[in-house]
C-alpha cells in the first residue's frame, strides 16, 4: 500500500471530526470505509494513529505528528499550480486573542481554509477587555475566556459560541511531595507558594480563591504572574511555587502536571465575534478552526488523556 492524497484526507477528518461517524460524513463516506482506511493506514505504518473511546477518537502522539504532516502535505498539494493572488483584494479579519495555546493551530489552520482572508492577531489577555474591543468594534471576532456560571456578557452586536470547557490542572516541581499522585488534593497545596495569573475581567482569580476557601485554606504566599509560560514552567522547576495551568500544558523537564481531585476549578474557551462584520462561514470555518487545534493539543498532552480515560471510565481514581 502508497499513502495517497485520499488517505491523508481521512486521518484529518478524523482528528477535526473527533469521530469515525462524522469524519465519515463530512467526506460523503460510509463509516465502515472510513473505519477500513483508517485500519489499512495504521497497517502501513505500524503504530495505532487514533485511540478509541467512549467520547469518539483523538489521535496517539505519534497520530498527532503524522495529521500534521499530513495537513502539511495537502496543503501544498492545493497549492500546486495555483497563481499569486496579490492582485485580488484581501479580507482582513482582526482577531483578539487571551492566553490559549490553541491560538498558534487555530491561525495556521484558519490560513489554509481561508486563503482570501489575512489574519490580524493581537494578544489580549483580560476577557472583558475582548469584549468591549469587539462591542467598540476594534476587532472581527476573538478567543475569549470565561467560567462556568459566570457566560460572557456582551451586548446583541456580538455573539458568542464555545469552544472547549476543560478542567484545571496543578503545575508541580517534579521534586514535589504530591509528585507521585495521580491526582492532587487542593487543600494538601495550603502550605504551598502559588504563582496566579491577575485579574481577567471574568471571575478569575476569585474563582481559585473561593476554590481554596472551599478546600479550607487561604494561600499563605501569592505571587501574580503574566507572562512567558516558560519563564513560568522554570521558577516551578526551581521549586519556587506552583501554579494552576491549563490541561495541554507540555511540562518542560522538572515541571509535573497533575489534575485537581474533583475538578474543583474549570475554564470555557469561546469563540466570540460580530456577527454584522464576520460571515457565517468566516466564523465557522474559525471555530473548526479552534476545535480541530485543541484535539490535537489533547492528543499531545498525556496527563490529560489520563484524566480523560479516569474520567470517561468512571473510575474516579
Amino acid at each position: 500500500m502508497e499513502l495517497e492524497l485520499r488517505h491523508l484526507r481521512v486521518l484529518c477528518a478524523l482528528a477535526d471530526a473527533g469521530s469515525v461517524g462524522r469524519a465519515a460524513a463530512r467526506l460523503g463516506y460510509s463509516q465502515p470505509a472510513v473505519s477500513t482506511q483508517l485500519r489499512r493506514i495504521e497497517r502501513h505504518l505500524g503504530e495505532p494513529i487514533f485511540e478509541r473511546g467512549p467520547g469518539g477518537v483523538r489521535p496517539t502522539p505519534y497520530g498527532a505528528e503524522v495529521v500534521a504532516q499530513a495537513r502539511d502535505v495537502l496543503a501544498r498539494a492545493g497549492a500546486i499550480g495555483r497563481r499569486p493572488a496579490s492582485a485580488r483584494p484581501r479580507r482582513t479579519l482582526r482577531v483578539a486573542a487571551t492566553n490559549s495555546p490553541m491560538l498558534s493551530g487555530t491561525v495556521s489552520r484558519v490560513r489554509t481554509r481561508l486563503p482570501a482572508v489575512s489574519l490580524s492577531v493581537t494578544s489580549v489577555y483580560a476577557s472583558s477587555r475582548i469584549v468591549e474591543l469587539l462591542e467598540e468594534g476594534a476587532v472581527d471576532a476573538a478567543i475569549a475566556a470565561d467560567y462556568p456560571n459566570r457566560e460572557l456578557r456582551h451586548s446583541a452586536a456580538v455573539r458568542h459560541r464555545g469552544i472547549v470547557t476543560e478542567p484545571t490542572f496543578v503545575a508541580l516541581p517534579a521534586r514535589h511531595r504530591l509528585r507521585h499522585c495521580a491526582q492532587v488534593q487542593l487543600a494538601d497545596l495550603a502550605e504551598d507558594a502559588w504563582f496566579v495569573t491577575p485579574d481577567d475581567g471574568a471571575g478569575w482569580p476569585g474563582l481559585f480563591y473561593d476554590a481554596c476557601a472551599a478546600a479550607g485554606f487561604t494561600p499563605v504566599a501569592v505571587h501574580e504572574f503574566l507572562g512567558d509560560q516558560t519563564q513560568l514552567q522554570s521558577m516551578i522547576a526551581d521549586g519556587l511555587g506552583v501554579s494552576l495551568v491549563q490541561p495541554t500544558l507540555r511540562p518542560i523537564p522538572h515541571v509535573v502536571v497533575r489534575p485537581l481531585a474533583g475538578s474543583p476549578l474549570w475554564c470555557r474557551y469561546v469563540l466570540a465575534w460580530r456577527p454584522g462584520t464576520v460571515t457565517d462561514d468566516i466564523a465557522e470555518a474559525v471555530f473548526d478552526s479552534a476545535t480541530a487545534a485543541y484535539r490535537e493539543l489533547a492528543a499531545r498532552a498525556p496527563h490529560l488523556g489520563d484524566w480523560a480515560a479516569r474520567t470517561w471510565s468512571g473510575t474516579g481514581a
